[in-house]
């Protein structure tokens, strides 16, 4: 048992001496990369980036503009709108409360509520014919010998009165109001963009303490 515990930490000495070995060996080539190339290599990423997040913002707001249109012209909103969904809750910089933060939620559909507002509108006076007519015939039923009519009136206006809706049905935020949340990152050009900008800011900032380092060892 022994001579095997041995053998062990053997082993794992020799693993220890090939691993800094190999980690001295790529510092080594590491540092003898000049600063200014991570540097020039972070600040040709960071444009990169800036451009690539703001297509994915330009794209987002072509896709509103297009649902826009669609609600006015009542034709394809529910396609534009899933596909305003679909791309802004998968794409990093495409929220929609950017520059618009006083409306909440963000998306709110004008027309579709206008012509909700209209056809509840319709249905609300049809209803509302219906039920004085169905006054008339109820009342009449119930006092058939009036022939004139006039005493009929008090008992329409208690039929209306019980029958007809004190206050319109709000129409539901749901129908025509949208918000959808765009992630902190995505697997896209963009979302890997930052990453590799991250690791060049790290790798430009180690470089320079080095380099530092160096010159400070040597005075």
């Amino acid at each position: 048992m022994p001579k095997l515990k041995g053998v062990a930490g053997q082993s794992s000495i020799i693993i220890i001496s090939m691993v800094k070995h190999h980690t001295h060996k790529i510092w080594r080539t590491f540092v003898r990369i000049s600063f200014w190339y991570f540097l020039a290599a972070t600040l040709v990423l960071g444009i990169v980036t800036v451009f690539a997040l703001r297509h994915n913002n330009q794209t987002m707001v072509s896709l509103r503009s297009a649902l826009y249109a669609a609600d006015e012209q009542n034709s394809g909103t529910q396609e534009a709108l899933t596909a305003l969904q679909a791309y802004v809750t998968s794409h990093m910089n495409t929220s929609l409360t950017t520059g618009n933060t006083s409306v909440y939620p963000p998306i709110q559909l004008k027309y579709t509520y206008s012509r909700l507002v209209i056809a509840q509108s319709s249905s609300t006076a049809a209803s509302n014919q219906q039920i004085y007519t169905d006054a008339q015939h109820y009342c009449e039923a119930q006092n058939s010998t009036d022939i004139s009519g006039r005493n009929r009136v008090p008992c329409i206006e208690a039929y209306v009165s019980e029958h007809l809706p004190k206050q319109s049905v709000a129409i539901p935020d749901a129908l025509y109001k949208f918000d959808f949340v765009s992630p902190k990152w995505s697997p896209d050009f963009a979302g890997w963009l930052v990453v590799l900008l991250i690791i060049s800011a790290a790798l430009t900032v180690v470089r320079l303490c080095a380099q530092l380092f160096n010159r400070k060892k040597r005075s």
